[in-house]
């Protein structure tokens, strides 16, 4: 009888093409085409858990994801195999045999997410999917003091989509970083978990500060809402990537390096 083994994967996907990570009913999602593609591999139907599901539009550099199999291949194989069967906009970036006791959803300790804005005159026809488009000037100094309202454990109610249905709207942000590198603002984001639309409601709100129509007190006055209803617009997804998810040294998994890269210009 031959022995399940469980199989990690880094996953890097362009989710403008798909309905989330999620499988949908009224669409493709990333998981249904890794799936599909894992199976082949596999020779029998494979399941896969991620460590954080994204939205429609929603991009990821290093998704985690675990699975289990009886079919005997290499690491190697598992990349190559899931490789070939995979669509362009997506692909395995690595592979690792893991203890059972590792999951990549509840292993994981904290996560990381980018949230990318083109700020200039003009929009672009290459990062028109990638990065979240405004004309209007943005201030850093003002979108990273309006940032530290928000570090440190709260209750993102006012943060979280009226219909995310997690249990608590309790969360730990660990930081909250604003930075620029030529026309491109990033909003650095890690935490110990996020609700439904956090990251891009949190960005919605300090994109309005940054263009003037909020103060910067206004990120802690929504937070001290507790109520959606009076929350900011949520930022469109185009601009928003999962990262990084971070585990205990114990499991040994690769520590890809966390892009998009920018640089100063």
């Amino acid at each position: 009888m031959r022995s399940v083994l469980k199989i990690a994967l880094g996953v890097e996907y362009d989710g403008t093409a798909y309905h989330g990570w999620q499988r949908q009913n009224n669409g493709i999602s990333v998981q249904q085409v890794l799936e599909e593609s894992l199976s082949k591999v596999a020779n029998h139907g494979v399941q896969v858990q991620c460590a954080g599901r994204t939205d429609t539009g929603v991009h990821a550099t290093q998704q985690v994801v675990h699975f289990e199999s009886s079919a005997q291949r290499s690491i190697r194989n598992w990349i190559l195999g899931a490789n070939a069967n995979l669509p362009f906009d997506v692909s395995v970036r690595w592979a690792k045999q893991v203890s059972d006791d590792f999951h990549a959803r509840f292993s994981a300790q904290g996560r990381r997410y980018r949230y990318l804005i083109l700020s200039r005159y003009s929009r672009s026809a290459l990062w028109g999917r990638r990065a979240t488009w405004t004309h209007k000037p943005l201030d850093l100094e003002v979108m990273q003091q309006a940032a530290q309202h928000l570090v440190g454990r709260h209750d993102f109610s006012s943060y979280r989509a009226v219909h995310c249905q997690a249990k608590s709207p309790v969360r730990t942000l660990h930081s909250l970083e604003v930075g620029r590198a030529g026309d491109f603002i990033y909003i650095d984001v890690h935490g110990d978990g996020f609700l439904h639309h956090m990251v891009r409601n949190i960005a919605g709100v300090l994109m309005a500060i940054g263009a003037g129509e909020a103060v910067p007190d206004w990120s802690r006055e929504v937070l001290e809402h507790r109520d959606r209803r009076l929350g900011g617009v949520t930022a469109p997804p185009w601009g928003l990537y999962f990262v990084h998810a971070e585990y205990p040294e114990v499991f040994d998994l690769p520590n890809s390096p966390r892009w998009p890269y920018l640089t100063e210009c």
